[in-house]
């Protein structure tokens, strides 16, 4: 899943980026409030990390934003304030945790999953599709209770197309959430043709039901009942 972190504060941004990225996320940073605002009127992210004070504006202004453009964007405010009127603002400007610096990296990650868990699958760790079983907490897959051997990409995948469920995704979304957008796509689409070819082969090939479906010059859908 795709993670967006908005600090100033370049250690810290790189140390939680670190440590998300070996809890399985993607993670793309933003140091100040104009870069942030790019990114998040161009972009979905599974979660926001968001600092109140950046340079240039404050978090609050962007979760204004979010909550005009009507995205679904989880935002988890991380701030040096301490005060619950603070934390009661945020919380009513659309937030939705608030962590006071300093804190730890596993309650950080603790709480982006959270948040996840809340805003894509219904608060639910197991996910169930007939015979398919995802476990995000162990971040993995089961058809018929026998494990999956899917690749980091391929589970990102999968867990993109469920929380799309039914929904068409462009080819470009996908490659947008998965690579990020520092990658030169350059019209090339052949690694997504490849991610999903191989998650669509293990997913039947363990009696699993093909639910991966190619929509004709618009993208993809995983389609449930």
């Amino acid at each position: 899943m795709k993670i967006l972190i908005i600090e100033d504060e370049k250690e810290l941004s790189q140390s939680i980026c670190a440590y998300l990225s070996g809890e399985s996320f993607f993670c793309e940073q933003a140091f100040d409030y104009p870069t942030a605002l790019e990114k998040v009127s161009l972009h979905e992210y599974a979660c926001i990390i968001l600092d109140i004070m950046l340079p240039g504006g404050t978090g609050l202004d962007l979760i204004q934003t979010l909550q005009k453009a009507a995205k679904m964007d989880g935002v988890l405010i991380i701030s040096a304030k301490n005060s619950l009127d603070d934390k009661v603002l945020a919380l009513k400007a659309g937030a939705d945790d608030y962590l006071t610096k300093p804190f730890h990296l596993s309650e950080l990650a603790a709480r982006v999953a959270a948040i996840i868990r809340r805003k894509s699958f219904d608060g639910r760790n197991l996910l169930q599709f007939d015979e398919l079983t995802i476990d995000l907490n162990e971040k993995a897959a089961k058809v018929g209770g026998v494990g999956l051997d899917l690749t980091r990409k391929e589970f990102e995948l999968l867990l993109y197309f469920v929380s799309n469920k039914n929904r068409v995704i462009a080819k470009e979304a996908i490659a947008m959430h998965l690579w990020g957008d520092d990658m030169d796509l350059s019209g090339n689409y052949d690694f997504i043709y490849t991610h999903i070819k191989n998650l669509r082969k293990k997913l039947v090939g363990a009696g699993g039901t093909d639910y991966i479906k190619s929509i004709y010059g618009m993208g993809y859908k995983f389609s449930v009942s």
